[in-house]
């Protein structure tokens, strides 16, 4: 079974940083598009940022330059670095994986989540 493990998560105030981490087997990593996900209580799991394996990335319109996502192959990683967070970031960011196993066919495997809080 594939796992995906996420870190970084925790309190912080409003305009504050964090930085997500989402560590994944090498077997996989290498030919995935990654992603992140989060879900806010009573509210659906929304695409946050994701990167492709060429390098490509897309944002969330309420995340543009404030989030960034990067990957370091070499380390299996994907991260999310947060900035000016907002009370409204607050949520439990999943990372996705997407791993291109044949041509076009694909898996999606998630990891369990890790808690953002922004409040003062």
């Amino acid at each position: 079974q594939v796992q995906l493990v996420e870190s970084g998560g925790g309190l912080v105030q409003p305009g504050g940083s964090l930085r997500l981490s989402c560590a994944g087997p090498g077997s996989i990593f290498s030919n995935s598009d990654m992603a992140w996900y989060r879900q806010a209580p009573g509210e659906q799991r929304e695409l946050v940022a994701a990167i492709t394996r060429g390098g490509s990335t897309n944002y969330a319109d309420s995340v543009k330059g404030r989030f960034t996502i990067s990957r370091d192959n070499a380390q299996n990683s994907v991260y999310l670095q947060m900035n000016s967070l907002k009370p409204e970031d607050t949520a439990v960011y999943y990372c996705n994986a997407d791993h291109y196993y044949y041509r076009d066919l694909r898996d999606r495997y998630w990891g369990r989540g890790t808690q953002v809080t922004v409040s003062s």
